[in-house]
């Protein structure tokens, strides 16, 4: 591969969520399969992939030059539409990915690492109770590649050599990152097998590297990938779930109005996500609210103490869809 030959305009940017959507849905079942954590509900891939449909399909006739902008778009359907935990953090992640990068035509190394380290702290903030061993491992890990890599170049850091670089450091990183997570959660220790949502968070950057370098994506080391192999059993039948079920909703509220919630549902229940879709005034938000209950009607009664939530949707937590 020539460094001269990526792609960094809006195209690139394109051909990576159609790309991630593809790859996605061909990996859903075996991502369903051990998905163990946080609930073994076998559902992960299923989230990532309708998730993931939901921001391309906002942008697949839209029409600009600007990277971030375009990619706002898509983050923002994405939130809108998120399913689970792992489809909301995969929202927040774009969100944060798209900021610095707003205003720009083209991408280059050092926006690439700002755009990564922004998603890190988006996506780390989010969760009330961030979890090593999950996609954050995977953000948390091409976030520091990327930093460290442009940290000691010996070449322009806005060249292509650069940025290509830096894709190399991160595809090995994230691939690390994956490897290890069955060895840092107690439910993966006792499965033998390794995150869902990192191994999808793995696709999705595998294919913007490709994307961004116009090649075709290898997945064959996914097949050393503990319970990863086509022919393996789907784990997340055998794991016990967690009753109650999950609820989220979009809601405006000021930051303490948010503030406020957010701890409120942490009380009430757990795998609490808030994070903004969008700015209405100064100080007031659109918030995607995410929450683990054993009911869904007295949650919903204090969401809406505080607002009027929209995008309704309730899960069963014990339906298995793997």
């Amino acid at each position: 591969m020539t460094p001269h030959k990526l792609d960094t305009s809006v195209r690139a940017i394109r051909e990576w969520l159609a790309r991630s959507v593809k790859s996605l849905g061909n990996h859903s079942d075996r991502l369903n399969a051990i998905n163990v954590f946080p609930v073994a509900d076998g559902d992960t891939g299923s989230n990532l992939y309708l998730t993931a449909r939901a921001g391309h399909d906002a942008i697949s006739k839209l029409e600009s030059d600007d990277i971030g902008g375009f990619l706002e778009v898509a983050a923002r359907a994405s939130m809108e539409s998120a399913r689970g935990n792992s489809g909301t953090l995969l929202a927040v992640f774009l969100s944060g990915l798209s900021e610095p990068w707003s205003g720009h035509e083209r991408l280059t190394a050092p926006l690439l690492a700002l755009g990564l380290e922004r998603a890190k702290v988006r996506s780390w903030s989010a969760l009330s109770e961030p979890v090593e061993g999950t996609m954050l491992s995977v953000i948390n890990a091409i976030s520091l590649a990327a930093g460290s890599t442009l940290a000691h170049l010996k070449t322009d850091p806005d060249s292509r050599a650069a940025l290509d670089a830096v894709l190399t450091q991160m595809g090995q990183a994230a691939q690390l990152a994956v490897r290890g997570t069955e060895a840092e959660l107690p439910s993966l220790v006792k499965a033998g097998v390794v995150d869902a949502g990192a191994v999808g968070m793995l696709i999705i950057i595998d294919e913007l590297c490709a994307a961004i370098r116009s090649e075709s994506t290898e997945f064959d080391s996914y097949d050393d990938f503990h319970g990863y192999r086509s022919q393996d059993p789907h784990i997340h039948l055998t794991e016990e779930t967690e009753s109650g079920v999950e609820v989220m909703c979009t809601v405006s509220l000021d930051a303490l109005g948010a503030a406020t919630l957010r701890g409120l549902l942490d009380s009430m229940g757990n795998s609490v996500i808030m994070s903004p879709v969008n700015q209405l005034q100064e100080d007031t938000y659109r918030w995607r609210v995410h929450v683990h209950v054993p009911d869904a009607e007295p949650a919903l009664e204090l969401i809406r103490k505080h607002g009027d939530p929209v995008n309704i949707s309730v899960t069963d937590l014990c339906t298995h869809d793997g």
